[in-house]
């Protein structure tokens, strides 16, 4: 379990719960995960020592009196893997006995069975991925689909759940604001009322392109295609500015028309960014985190 706070990006600090060391069964092209992991491919090692985990989530709410979240989301998928682990089953009904912790779940499954055989409460948040359809089927192999991610979250929020959307890496391609509008934010809050929606876009590590060609070949030569600049002491490549700025601009306007009272936050942006959405973000409500 480790606390997590980036500098010179937005990023407000959390705890990782990972109880799966390395890998994710699932491939997405983009992901920092195959960077992270590439000593350890093609294996996933899933931890046991439960205990160990419960022993410091007590030590870190026992040191604190503020509200505190434990992200299952930063390092792995938090439920692709759960119908072997079955540690939500764990972790949500522990979860209810501290009304300052916060559960915070994050997934591109459809992997719900789980959460909807145990009581909801409201220390548990979950949350998916989303993207258009298109860049699910061209960058997200082996994740659920869109429209599969939606349905899981409108039966989660119908059994009680609190329930959160990222649209995070979003990703430029011609046509996107037809794939963001119709295929991805009108399907989604036409049966959903989330609590929040986080925005993101592409941003890789230098070495990734290198390590993610060698991975997965021609697909990553999609991505290549961009220009990205360097854009934070992170030392991440990035959309140019303006990009970000027109994709922020588009997504808040169409979330907006369906829904006034949402909040909506950044992930991961430089503070020029934030400057430009000051009034149209909220700094201080995010997916990762509870407030």
């Amino acid at each position: 379990m480790q606390n997590k706070a980036f500098c010179n990006v937005r990023c407000r600090p959390y705890y990782k719960l990972v109880p799966i060391s390395n890998g994710c069964p699932y491939h997405c092209t983009y992901c920092y995960l195959a960077f992270v992991y590439r000593k350890y491919a093609p294996f996933i090692k899933i931890n046991i020592n439960y205990d160990t985990m419960f022993r410091q989530i007590r030590k870190a709410l026992a040191n604190s009196q503020d509200k505190i979240s434990f992200n299952m989301g930063e390092m792995l998928d938090s439920l692709a893997l759960d119908h072997i682990t079955n540690l939500t089953t764990m972790l949500i009904p522990f979860f209810s006995a501290f009304p300052r912790a916060y559960l915070m779940l994050l997934t591109k499954s459809k992997n719900v069975d789980n959460l909807l055989a145990i009581k909801p409460n409201q220390q548990t948040v979950v949350s998916w991925s989303l993207n258009s359809q298109q860049i699910v089927e061209t960058f997200e192999p082996g994740t659920a689909s869109l429209d599969e991610r939606i349905e899981a979250a409108r039966l989660c929020q119908q059994y009680g759940y609190r329930i959160r959307f990222r649209i995070d890496p979003g990703i430029l391609y011609p046509g996107w604001q037809a794939g963001y509008w119709a295929d991805l934010i009108q399907k989604t809050l036409a049966v959903t009322k989330p609590e929040n929606i986080t925005l993101g876009m592409l941003r890789f590590l230098p070495g990734h392109l290198r390590l993610a060609a060698a991975a997965y070949g021609n697909r990553i030569q999609k991505l290549n295609e961009h220009k990205f600049v360097k854009g934070a002491s992170d030392g991440k490549l990035r959309y140019l500015p303006k990009e970000r700025i027109e994709f922020y601009n588009f997504l808040i306007d169409t979330i907006r028309s369906f829904d006034k009272n949402v909040s909506i936050g950044l992930c991961r942006e430089t503070p020029e960014i934030w400057d430009v959405f000051k009034d149209r973000c909220s700094s201080t409500e995010c997916n990762c985190v509870i407030w």
